[in-house]
């Protein structure tokens, strides 16, 4: 595992084919913008995901850990809700959320790349291509983006096409829009 610290954010990389044993706990909270669902693998969270239903929160729990045990854990994981809400919400964090990022070399790459682009800024596909080393790789980063399971903790919103639109988000286009509209103007 390769650990990295940004701001309020520990990111615990490994690689896709490292998994922790035992079950994903997870717990379901509100935010600004609707239900969330935050999992826990036992070395940190492993999923933030954003819906409109707590089955939707579930489907993408299911879909993104399909092999795991998947134990609603409330109580236990009430300090990382609390935290992911305040995120989600503020941008902010009063205390460092642990986040067990597993994905190749390349997507920790690119996602390590996200957590630098400042609240209420944008970089595009093309720009994180190059901040990565590898300019030729936007589809790469999209793919990246499409397949990061941590919502807002690791800032995929902040990526845009070349013109500036705003493309495609895991979590809906309406929220990107809105999560980048309320980050400049904090």
């Amino acid at each position: 595992m390769n650990t990295s610290l940004l701001s309020s954010i520990n990111l615990i990389f490994r690689s896709p084919r490292e998994r922790p044993a035992g079950a994903i706990r997870y717990t379901i909270g509100r935010t600004i913008f609707g239900p969330v669902l935050v999992g826990h693998s036992g070395y940190g969270i492993c999923a933030i995901f954003l819906d409109d239903t707590d089955a939707g929160l579930l489907n993408q729990l299911s879909a993104a850990f399909p092999q795991r045990e998947h134990v609603q854990a409330g109580e236990v994981l009430r300090s990382e809700l609390e935290q992911v809400i305040s995120l989600v919400d503020t941008g902010k964090t009063s205390k460092v959320l642990n986040l067990d990022v597993g994905g190749t070399v390349f997507q920790q790459k690119v996602w390590t790349a996200l957590q630098h682009i400042p609240a209420g800024q944008t970089r595009s596909y093309s720009d994180v291509a190059c901040e990565v080393g590898n300019p030729d790789a936007i589809r790469a980063v999209a793919g990246a983006c499409a397949a990061n399971v941590l919502a807002v903790a690791i800032p995929c919103h902040r990526v845009v096409r070349s013109d500036g639109a705003i493309s495609g988000y895991r979590w809906g286009v309406e929220r990107k829009r809105t999560l980048l509209e309320k980050e400049s103007n904090r």
